[in-house]
Order: C-alpha cells, then structure tokens, then sequence
C-alpha cells in the first residue's frame, strides 16, 4: 500500500466515524475532510504516523503566509487534532502530536444582530408582498427570529414538527439531539395560514416549500433572509445565524435566564451562550455613557 493509500484510507475511517457513529452533520463531515486532506496535500508522501508537530507547524505557518484568517486555521488545528485523537484511540497512532500544537490568538468578535426595534419594523410593515411567497417568506424570518433554530432545523422541520396543541415545536439539532420550542401565539397564527396555502402545491414533507412545492434548499434560505434584513439593517452579516443571534441577544436583555436561553438554543454547553452577555455588557456600557450624570 502506498503511503497515500493509507492516509486515505485513515481519513476515511475518521470520516465515516463522524458521518456514521457521531452523527455529525453533513456540513461538519465536508468541512473535517476539507481541512485534513488539505493538510495531507501539505506532508506529501510522509505517512500519518511519521507526522511529527513540526510538520503541524509547519502547515500552519504555510496557512499564516497565505494569508488565512486565525480563526480558520483554528479550526483547522481541530479538525487535525480530532482526526488524530481518534487514530489514538483507534490504535492506529501512538501519541496525538497534534495536542502540542498550540491554537492562534484570535480578537474576540461579538455576534452580530439586528435591534429590535428593526425586527419590529420588518415583521410590522408591510415588506413581504401578497401571495404565496410573501407569505412563506414571512413564516420563516418569524420563526428563525421568534425560536432561534439553526437554518439546518429549519430545513429539516415537516408538517409533523408543529405540535398546534400545545404550542410547540420538535426539532432536531446538532447530532440530531431533540428538542422542544415553543412558539409565540403570532407566530402559531402566521403558520396556520401558511401551511394552508402551502398544502395546495407541497410536493414533499418539508414545511417549507418552493412556489412549485419543492423542499427549500440551503442557500435559498440564506438569500430570503438577506435580501429582507438588506431593507432594515446595514451590518456586514445579514444571514439566517444573525437572526439566532438576535434572538439570544434580545432575550438575554429583556431578562431572560441565560440557562433558559442556552436550553432554546440546543447548545451543549453554558460556554457557547455566554458570549451573548458580551452583547448586553455593551448596551450597558453604551446606556451608562450616554445617561450618568458624571459622564
């Protein structure tokens, strides 16, 4: 076997581990092969477990040449590292050389969102045009904006994820975990509507379908929600994410619990929600500037 087979053949190992065992999303199972084939073209015909941390280093200096951002070499560093880690466990490496790699310093950045009042003023006024489309387009900057779902949960919701009993949602996250959300009496009144209008042309399961009753795709929904945010905001990211964002921002202003928050967002750990109490540290300080008196 030559030594590229065999770290082709480890790859894909680690690879059908993520997609099948773990679970991972498809995104995440693309992004991990991506990064470490990347670095396998970079080590050439040495075989994994020759690798040292030198040649880590070295393909993370190579990476800082070309100009890569910290944060995605970073995620490059995990990738490596989680790759590694398994062939460990796996009794396929003796050590994991990339755990002496050190990760890159990195500016912290806040999440970006929209202002309230902006989000009032889109699903207020009249942005959204007569018909099905409008009407479908509306549905999905409510209920991205109103539960905080990931553009992956949305696209994966059927006619069986609304629960109209009780109020609620199922949903299925990151590695497919379940989880329940309720929805708004506004929100529950507008898919209704929808739904009605969506069942006369609907193809498929998907909830949320085209005008020719095809499930919605991926970067449909990213272009349906930046085109809508383009009417009220002009900051940089203007995804599906920032309206996820603005969910946790706004909750955690209004004075929701950051537990609370953490259990409607899915996140695993306290530590992925907690960035948002940056967003509201900074209202306060901007508050506390412009209105105390010894200012």
């Amino acid at each position: 076997m030559s030594n590229n087979s065999l770290n082709e053949e480890l790859l894909q190992l680690f690879l059908n581990y993520l997609e099948f065992e773990k679970k991972s999303s498809k995104h995440t199972v693309i992004s991990y092969k991506n990064d470490i084939s990347q670095f396998l073209n970079c080590i050439g015909e040495v075989t994994i477990p020759e690798v040292t941390s030198k040649d880590v280093r070295y393909w993370i200096s190579e990476l800082s040449k070309e100009g890569i951002a910290p944060k995605s070499i970073n995620r490059k560093i995990t990738a490596i590292r989680s790759f590694f880690y398994y062939l460990q466990q796996q009794n396929r490496l003796s050590q994991n050389v990339a755990r002496k790699v050190h990760s890159l310093k990195t500016k912290k950045r806040l999440p970006n969102f929209v202002e309230e009042e902006k989000m009032n003023i889109l699903l207020d006024q009249n942005f959204f045009s007569e018909g099905f489309v409008g009407l479908r387009d509306k549905t999905i900057i409510e209920l991205l904006y109103t539960t905080g779902i990931r553009r992956a949960e949305l696209l994966g919701l059927t006619l069986k994820s609304i629960d109209f009993s009780d109020g609620s949602m199922k949903v299925f996250g990151k590695r497919s975990k379940e989880r329940i959300v309720p929805l708004l009496p506004e929100c529950i009144a507008l898919l209704k509507t929808y739904i009605a209008e969506r069942n006369k042309i609907a193809e498929c399961d998907a909830l949320f379908v085209t005008e020719k009753g095809k499930a919605c795709y991926d970067k449909m929904i990213y272009r349906i929600v930046h085109n809508y945010l383009s009417s009220v905001t002009t900051i940089d990211k203007r995804s599906p994410h920032v309206l996820r964002h603005s969910f946790a921002t706004h909750l955690l202003n209004d004075g929701a619990d950051i537990n609370d928050i953490k259990e409607l967002l899915g996140h695993a750990s306290l530590a992925a929600t907690q960035i948002y109490t940056h967003n509201s540290f900074e209202k306060l300080r901007e508050v506390y500037k412009q209105s105390h008196p010894r200012n």
